[in-house]
């Protein structure tokens, strides 16, 4: 006969079960929120601070240049940041500091008067969003450990993404309506607000994120794996390849590819691309593991091509791939990291993935933007080459 009191206990650890699981998806949810608004921020000024500074008297190699130096400053200091915050496991202060460094940046772009003073502000942001992105995303993995990696990361980016389309439309509705870029860094003020009042909320409601993960399938405290350190390598070959949109921007405006009004259109397509593939692609890692990582970067490679030579159409399916790829970044690319390292490695494992990153994407930044000013042809096929030779280090990850 069945015990009454194994029946009974294992209904509550069922029930407590479930809570637990709906309160780390609600958490996931609300920092899509933030992310949501913080988002419609930051790609709202990427998506034109190409032509800005181009209207500031900026080339394609400075452009490049600051882009670059802005994601190396966005990663570089991740180094520290992941560092420290599993050292002190304070990972909401060092979240809110870094938020509320990078997000009033933003509309102060629209008082700069040369590109110096712009990129300062541009620079300034990358570095907040530094400090922040280590611990938020610890945080996340501790809530996804209850609905998987893949779909928590995935749920994650596809807010993330949706913020990232809107914000571009904000920008192009401001743009049309003033006649000038300035107004569309203005804007930007609202949604950044927003974003600072949720993430208040989000610390008030859930002020110690670890009560939400689960010692299910947890690796034993240890140094980084080898498989780690071959998911870096394949990171930074992706990063060195990948242009960065204002340098897709700046071409679109220097050639007349699209009409600059359409420049923010054809960005918030690729966050909507973004979203799509954040939700597919992280669903198939949960299913596949890394070959659909694999997969959607192979695609994602042929953004060059198409958006660097294409016509407006062309260019348009050149910048949904790109967007693509971006997801894949932005989302199953950090979920992979969580199931490679130990819990209490994850702000280091996440501050020195990212701080590689930005060290190759700065690196392939400034070669693009320097091969865009010499050989357009060059510069598709380091950025396709680049790609493609993730792929390889990506087999040999799985199979460490």
């Amino acid at each position: 006969m069945d015990d009454p009191a194994i029946d009974s206990a294992s209904e509550l650890a069922r029930d407590e079960g479930q809570k637990l699981r709906r309160a780390a998806l609600i958490f996931v949810v609300l920092f899509g929120v933030i992310s949501l608004f913080a988002d419609m921020t930051y790609e709202g000024a990427r998506s034109i601070s190409g032509p800005f500074l181009a209207t500031l008297g900026a080339s394609g190699t400075i452009v490049g240049i600051v882009s670059g130096f802005g994601e190396l400053m966005g990663y570089g200091l991740r180094l520290v940041s992941g560092r420290l915050s599993d050292r002190t496991g304070r990972y909401w202060p060092i979240a809110l500091f870094g938020y509320f460094l990078q997000l009033p940046a933003v509309p102060l772009v629209a008082i700069a008067t040369s590109w110096p003073v712009a990129a300062a502000f541009l620079i300034a942001e990358r570095t907040g969003k530094a400090i922040r992105n280590p611990a938020r995303d610890t945080m996340i993995s501790h809530a996804s450990e209850q609905v998987g990696q893949g779909w928590g990361f995935g749920l994650h980016e596809a807010f993330d993404s949706t913020g990232a389309m809107l914000g571009p439309l904000l920008v192009a509705l401001a743009v049309t309506v003033s006649g000038g870029y300035r107004a569309g860094f203005v804007i930007l003020a609202i949604p950044a607000a927003l974003a600072l009042l949720t993430l208040l909320r989000a610390r008030a409601t859930y002020p110690d994120t670890r009560v939400l993960s689960s010692d299910r399938g947890a690796l034993p405290p240890s140094s980084l794996p080898r498989a780690f350190w071959l998911y870096l390598a394949a990171g930074a070959c992706i990063a060195a390849g990948y242009a960065d949109y204002p340098l897709i921007a700046f071409r679109f405006q220097r050639h007349a590819t699209i009409e600059s009004g359409l420049i923010p259109i054809y960005y918030a397509a690729a966050m909507g691309a973004a979203a799509a593939g954040a939700l597919i692609v992280g669903r198939l890692f949960d299913l596949f593991g890394l070959r659909a990582i694999g997969v959607a970067i192979a695609a994602a490679a042929l953004f060059a091509p198409l958006a660097f030579y294409g016509n407006a159409v062309v260019a348009l399916i050149g910048v949904l791939l790109w967007g693509l790829g971006l997801s894949v970044q932005d989302a199953t690319i950090r979920a992979a990291i969580a199931p490679l390292v130990s819990r209490d490695k994850r702000g280091t494992a996440y501050g020195i993935f990212d701080t590689s990153f930005g060290v190759f994407w700065f690196v392939g930044s400034v070669v693009l933007g320097v091969l865009y000013d010499v050989s357009l042809p060059a510069l598709v096929a380091f950025s396709v080459a680049m790609q493609l030779l993730a792929l390889p280090l990506l087999i040999a990850t799985r199979r460490a």
